[in-house]
């Protein structure tokens, strides 16, 4: 068995992440680690400014260029893992640069299972993976969320201090930032259950397997919450985008009002937000548990959350 295992980091996390979901893997097939990386690598820690200017390319889904791969294109595997990150709301622009790159060609026709290490917002990310992933026909067979568990305001005070800082490590009153290394540690079982389905010739009983074991913990007001955003930030990353490219200073002046409206969101509003999404999950109980399961699962409709931007595919 070949397996493939493609990524892109910056913190190291999500390598950690992958690792640790190999180790009963490695012993029983060929991994090969694939890096995604940008040719023009985008800076870690983070400026506020330049993290924010990085909004419109990756809500529009507009690739960078990135260093070629063609190592994965030498050997013919049986299954590709993709590990990303979100990031404003969408898939990270490497992920995004490599799925819409000439090496992407390895996972057609091809069996997938995404990784997926984030704070907590994930859904439209992986909407938008899944719709390229059926551009490449390639076959989504499993998806494993590890998230931040601690509460919104913290996990956002944390991962602000590690994006902008390089601090993972708690300070103050403030925890580690990121997925905890229990979590991180406890993803090593999903090896067994992938190597078993894969050899039963049954991966497309896989996502249910992984479900029991906890592979995607989804509450129901992160859908209400996240769509209100998905159906906001194409229109913000269209208006900065017609201004220019990064860093132009007409463009900046809309990122930093796309900037102060989020922050405004996120401390002032968000608590009442969220308060109105429970009212919402209260009403619409049986509506949001059936949300619930398309969004654990692997299948893809067009449209379930967010806005499908003509931009995006045009680039």
């Amino acid at each position: 068995m070949n397996i493939l295992v493609i990524y892109a980091t910056q913190s190291g996390q999500l390598r950690s992440i992958l690792d640790r979901l190999m180790t009963d893997m490695i012993p029983e097939a060929h991994v090969d680690f694939a890096e995604i990386e940008l040719l023009q690598p985008y800076p870690f820690p983070w400026s506020s400014d330049r993290f924010f200017d990085a909004m419109p390319e990756c809500v529009l889904e507009i690739p960078s260029a990135i260093k070629p791969m063609p190592q994965i294109l030498e050997r013919a595997y049986d299954l590709v893992i993709l590990g990303y990150q979100p990031w404003f709301l969408s898939p990270s622009n490497p992920t995004t640069s490599f799925l819409k790159s000439e090496w992407a060609k390895a996972l057609q026709g091809k069996p997938v299972i995404t990784v997926i290490g984030c704070r907590n917002m994930w859904l439209n990310g992986q909407e938008k993976v899944k719709a390229a992933l059926l551009g490449l026909q390639a076959q989504l067979v499993g998806n494993i969320v590890l998230e931040d568990r601690h509460s919104n305001l913290v996990a956002l005070l944390t991962i602000i201090r590690w994006m902008f800082k390089g601090q993972k490590k708690a300070s103050g009153w403030l925890p580690d930032a990121g997925v905890s290394d229990e979590e991180i540690l406890a993803s090593k079982r999903f090896g067994a259950p992938i190597l078993q389905h894969y050899r039963q010739n049954n991966l497309s009983q896989l996502q249910d397997t992984l479900l029991k074991m906890d592979a995607v913990i989804l509450r129901p007001n992160l859908i209400i919450i996240e769509r209100r955003g998905a159906g906001q930030f194409p229109h913000w990353a269209m208006k900065a985008r017609n201004q220019g490219l990064p860093g132009n200073k007409e463009r900046m002046k809309v990122i930093m009002n796309f900037k102060r409206l989020l922050l405004v969101s996120i401390f002032v509003l968000s608590p009442i937000s969220a308060l109105l999404a429970k009212i919402q999950v209260a009403f619409q109980h049986k509506k949001l548990k059936r949300e619930v399961d398309y969004f654990k699962n692997v299948q893809f409709e067009p449209g379930r959350i967010g806005i499908q931007n003509e931009a995006a595919k045009t680039g």
